[in-house]
């Protein structure tokens, strides 16, 4: 690959056994000048694979998500991150686009819009639409905050830009995976709202799963998205109900 003639840009993806995906993943990423995959010490073929298709490897050991985010930032040579991961896939059209924003450097960090497949749907409403993320980023004016150790948060130098054209999420194959990720999320916040001391109260097992799934449907325009998006919205009603239920076992035990 020839010099850059302008700022670098390395892709960065954060794997833990993601061999299904990550072949795919680095293909989408070619267009960058550098791509690595910044990998959980994955007890699959992810490295292996991950070497074949060119990548450089790194390996850290994970504690959170900000925390691994941060590594990748301090041990990637290059004018800008782009954060991708594994079970999403970039495009050529989103590397025209990218590299005409970094190159006018009108912003240190730029957020990018997703097209979510939930469950093999493309999910344009309910939430998951635009979805952004702030994934690519001029380094050494960016970090995570680490007090957000899922549903990570930038801290970033200046105003953010937006980006137009979307990453493309393979998200949630199956209910099977939405459980298991969902029950994790429940647990993270409801130990968010216990630090903000916001108490279980009775009606809020009503009026929280139900505030949820108006907001979902109603407000963020999910029945647009047919049977697929009433199903999301009771799902995530469900999982409402869930974290309030967590939070009081949490009250009650500390």
């Amino acid at each position: 690959m020839s010099a850059p003639s302008g700022p670098t840009l390395a892709a960065v993806i954060l794997t833990y056994n993601e061999e299904e995906h990550v072949a795919d993943c680095i293909a989408s990423v070619q267009w960058a000048d550098r791509i690595v995959v910044f990998d959980s010490f994955s007890q699959d073929r992810t490295v292996e694979i991950a070497r074949a298709a060119g990548a450089d490897v790194l390996q850290h050991a994970f504690e959170n998500y900000a925390g691994q985010r941060n590594a990748a930032l301090a041990a990637v040579e290059a004018d800008w991150i782009l954060f991708v991961d594994a079970d999403e896939r970039s495009s050529p059209a989103q590397a025209g686009e990218v590299r005409t924003m970094i190159a006018s450097g009108a912003h240190n960090g730029y957020w990018i819009p997703r097209h979510n497949y939930i469950f093999g749907k493309l999910t344009r409403h309910t939430g998951w639409y635009p979805d952004y993320q702030m994934r690519l980023l001029r380094r050494g004016q960016a970090r995570y905050d680490p007090e957000r150790q899922v549903h990570e948060l930038v801290l970033l130098e200046g105003e953010p830009g937006y980006l137009e054209t979307p990453l493309i999420h393979y998200n949630y194959r199956d209910l099977a995976q939405f459980r298991a990720k969902q029950g994790r999320y429940v647990q993270y916040d409801a130990r968010i709202l216990q630090a903000q001391g916001i108490q279980p109260k009775p009606h809020k097992f009503l009026t929280q799963p139900l505030r949820q799934f108006v907001w979902r449907y109603i407000t963020l325009q999910g029945y647009r998205d047919g049977l697929h998006g009433l199903q999301l919205s009771l799902l995530m009603a469900w999982y409402e109900l869930q974290k309030y239920r967590h939070l009081r076992r949490l009250t009650r035990t500390g």
